[in-house]
């Protein structure tokens, strides 16, 4: 479904993904895992088409997507819910996720997809005419991932979901990854949280300075010596 080749991005001068190959097949969750500054984040975002490679390819069922921009991309199916949420937070809740279903793939059935999104999160159904800079934190990622999910992406991209938020809401938002995973959604998850993230992926990417060091499937990745030593502290 998505293949990326040799991936090459720098900040002017200063490399910072340095010959990224992976490859996710449809219906898997994905696990990008890695520390902070490790590069996850700008493989995200060359992915989405907001920043450009300086060379390889990223094939989206074998079309190249390197030369597309980032609206193109996300109405092609390919969304991404970014770190930090990037709500509008002057907006209510409804407002923030008819906005998520207004490119073209989605305008049509977004009322239906609106009452989706409140049986998938009953809270901002409660919440729908809150200005969304009011919520909580766990509730401002649920309207970031519902409001993602409103573009009806066939592949969504979620940049760590449960940073700064408390175990108990941590444990509420990888159930919802694993649950919209089941209803055949991809999933693209990064995430510091080394543990959470591969307990419920199909297949696992390690990076570290710009660099993929391991992959395999979930339990080879929880199992490896250099995992648990440098991110379990095992």
């Amino acid at each position: 479904m998505l293949e990326i080749r040799n991936l090459q991005v720098s900040y002017g001068e200063a490399p910072i993904l340095r010959g990224i190959s992976l490859s996710l097949q449809e219906g898997q969750i994905l696990s990008i895992v890695g520390a902070n500054g490790a590069g996850k984040t700008t493989l995200l975002n060359t992915i989405s088409g907001l920043l450009k490679p300086s060379s390889g390819q990223i094939l989206w069922q074998g079309a190249d997507l390197v030369a597309r921009s980032a609206y193109e991309i996300a109405a092609g199916g390919i969304v991404q819910v970014p770190e930090g949420r990037k709500l509008f937070f002057r907006m209510t809740v409804k407002e923030n996720l008819l906005i998520g279903g207004s490119n073209s793939r989605a305008k049509a059935g977004r009322l239906q997809k609106l009452k989706e999104m409140y049986e998938l999160f009953p809270i901002l159904s409660e919440r729908k005419e809150q200005l969304s800079g009011t919520l909580s934190g766990g509730e401002q990622q649920m309207l970031a991932i519902a409001r993602g999910l409103m573009a009806c992406p066939r592949l969504i991209m979620l940049d760590e979901p449960s940073l700064g938020l408390a175990p108990l809401i941590v444990k509420e938002i990888f159930s919802t990854i694993q649950k919209i995973n089941r209803q055949g959604l991809s999933i693209v998850l990064v995430e510091q949280n080394i543990v959470n993230s591969l307990r419920i992926c199909h297949y696992g990417y390690v990076i570290e300075n710009g660099q993929m060091v391991l992959e395999g499937k979930a339990d080879e990745l929880l199992k490896n010596e250099h995992t648990k030593k440098a991110y379990m502290g095992l």
